[in-house]
């Protein structure tokens, strides 16, 4: 299996078993941040979103126009970026487009990544990060970012009263 097959194998893996457990919210409810918490699922939603494409995509090519048709780029930064905070729902597009921002990401990274040349997993990233150096390392980190996130979901939906999901 090539680094780029196992990397998009991860990055699935982690997406379906983060969905089993989103897709148990009720949209009416991701808004609410519970009792004791600091966030709510639309938040996490719309971090996992915007994460997704700057890890597995923009660090890999540069950022396309057609790219604002995935959700509109520059406020998902603001809203959901690093050093942000969830905020008041009028601050949000609803959450059905939250959560379709998401698929669309998702549907376009598994779109492009498969052609990605090999050659060029070894580069530095388009945009430098903290945690690693070369483009393979972003695709690698994806999963085990969303899945931190997938984590905090779980937290939340339970917090909201929902049952665990195994």
């Amino acid at each position: 299996m090539s680094r780029l097959s196992e990397a998009l194998e991860q990055i699935g893996f982690v997406r379906r078993y983060t969905l089993e457990r989103l897709d148990t919210v009720p949209l009416a409810d991701w808004f609410t941040v519970p009792p004791g918490g600091v966030s709510h699922v639309a938040w996490q939603a719309g971090h996992l979103a915007l994460t997704e494409y700057r890890i597995c995509l923009v660090r890999l090519r540069p950022r396309a126009p057609e790219d604002e048709a995935l959700f509109p780029v520059d406020a998902y930064m603001k809203l959901f970026g690093a050093g942000s905070t969830p905020g008041p729902v009028a601050d949000y597009p609803p959450a059905a487009e939250i959560r379709a921002a998401l698929d669309r990401v998702h549907a376009r990274v598994l779109a492009e990544l498969p052609v990605y040349p090999d050659a060029d997993l070894d580069l530095e990233p388009l945009i430098p990060h903290p945690l690693y150096t070369t483009r393979i390392a972003s695709l690698r980190y994806a999963p085990l970012h969303e899945m931190l996130h997938c984590g905090q979901i779980a937290l939340i939906r339970r917090m909201l009263g929902h049952k665990p999901v195994w």
